[in-house]
């Protein structure tokens, strides 16, 4: 999972110090999470979006597997259907 925290405080014209104030952590952690070296938990997340007001969603990068195959899944699907 990558997450776009860094880049949503910035649209919201926040900075990581806002961050570790309001959820009363070690600045480390929140940098860590912005450069994506570390994710937060779902708990977490939904703090965060919380306190940027933005959905969850937001702060995660959409995926793109709506046209990506699963090797043997399609196969075994067809054979059972």
């Amino acid at each position: 999972m990558i997450n776009r925290i860094g880049e949503v405080l910035k649209e919201k014209g926040a900075g990581n110090k806002d961050l570790v104030e309001f959820l009363k952590i070690e600045k480390e952690t929140v940098s860590r999470w912005v450069n994506n070296k570390h994710q937060p938990t779902v708990t977490t997340l939904n703090k965060i979006a919380e306190f940027l007001r933005v959905d969850i969603r937001e702060l995660l990068y959409p995926s793109d597997w709506s046209n990506s195959k699963i090797t043997g899944f399609e196969s075994e699907v067809k054979k059972n259907n």
